[in-house]
């Protein structure tokens, strides 16, 4: 009955169409499983072309449904928070990032070999982790162990999501791991949020569709979510992460915060975002974690 109210609500505002996206999948989904993505107007592995115009080139407001903080406005241009997907194959791709110098999410795949240990070494390291949950895709491509889909029930869906959280004891978030299908489901949506609050999670849509339902559900359900501003290699180069970059402190500028994410095993991210952070600090931005910065946000709400 919950769901079914969800669904209705959100069919009889238009929820489901959101302003300024194009109401078309978006084949990052190939990305997120290690493929590199269709350029712009090409066919993806769905058979369809994404758009023109890529979704991080719209600006997106992070956190809903607050506005930019004005403790934020006072302290720096803006605040920067880095995730990286993709952790749990192997942890030699994951040392480098732990290495650097400032505050860092670690989002961890489930059911892999170095799971666990990749949680382990995170906290241990004093970064962020969140569980980097899989979910059905569109395309057909293979999340992974641990994924939840549609047609799978609710006892199902949440007793995955437990076991996988159980894997990453310490885990204060998750985001999803491909999941163009199941994140353009009310339904399952509305389960994955139900399961977020009450272990006490924030989520992270990672926006691998263009018709995601998280924002909807979440404002129906009083639950803010966030969202991905960019993705920091869809061509993993130096030159071209860079470029990503800037695009998310034009954001952080404008907004006050960006959500900047990237994959472990894009070979030269580490490295350059090490080298970028003196020159970020300088400018006048910061660098947070979003359990962080939501803390931040609540202070400001008291006057702490």
């Amino acid at each position: 009955m919950v769901f079914g109210a969800l669904a209705l609500a959100l069919l009889s505002t238009g929820a489901f169409t959101r302003a300024g996206r194009p109401n078309t999948p978006q084949a990052i989904d190939a990305r997120a499983a290690g493929e590199k993505p269709p350029e712009a107007g090409q066919a993806g592995p769905g058979g369809s072309a994404p758009p023109a115009a890529t979704t991080y080139e719209q600006p997106i407001a992070v956190i809903r449904p607050s506005d930019r903080p004005q403790h934020e406005q006072a302290k720096t241009k803006g605040v920067l928070i880095f995730v990286i997907d993709d952790a749990g194959h192997n942890t030699h791709q994951l040392q480098a990032f732990l290495a650097f110098p400032g505050p860092l999410t670690i989002a961890v795949l489930p059911g892999l070999p170095h799971s666990a240990q990749a949680g382990i070494m995170t906290r241990a390291a004093g970064k962020e982790l969140i569980l980097h949950q899989p979910m059905e895709a569109i395309n057909g491509l293979d999340p992974g162990p641990g994924a939840i889909g549609p047609d799978m029930s609710e006892d199902q869906i949440r007793a995955i999501l437990r076991a996988n959280l159980a894997e990453l004891p310490g885990a204060v978030g998750m985001n999803n791991h491909m999941g163009s299908k199941a994140t353009s489901d009310v339904r399952s949506m509305s389960i994955v949020l139900d399961e977020a609050r009450r272990a006490g999670l924030y989520f992270l849509d990672s926006l691998t569709i263009s018709d995601s339902v998280v924002h909807s559900v979440s404002t129906l359900m009083k639950l803010p979510t966030w969202e991905r501003t960019v993705f920091l290699d869809n061509s993993p180069d130096r030159d071209s992460i860079i470029t990503y970059v800037n695009e998310g402190l034009k954001v952080a500028e404008k907004r006050g915060y960006a959500v900047m994410i990237g994959h472990v095993w894009s070979s030269e991210l580490a490295q350059t975002l090490t080298d970028l952070y003196p020159g970020l600090i300088e400018r006048g931005f910061s660098l947070s974690t979003i359990s962080r910065f939501m803390m931040d946000m609540d202070d400001d709400d008291t006057g702490d």
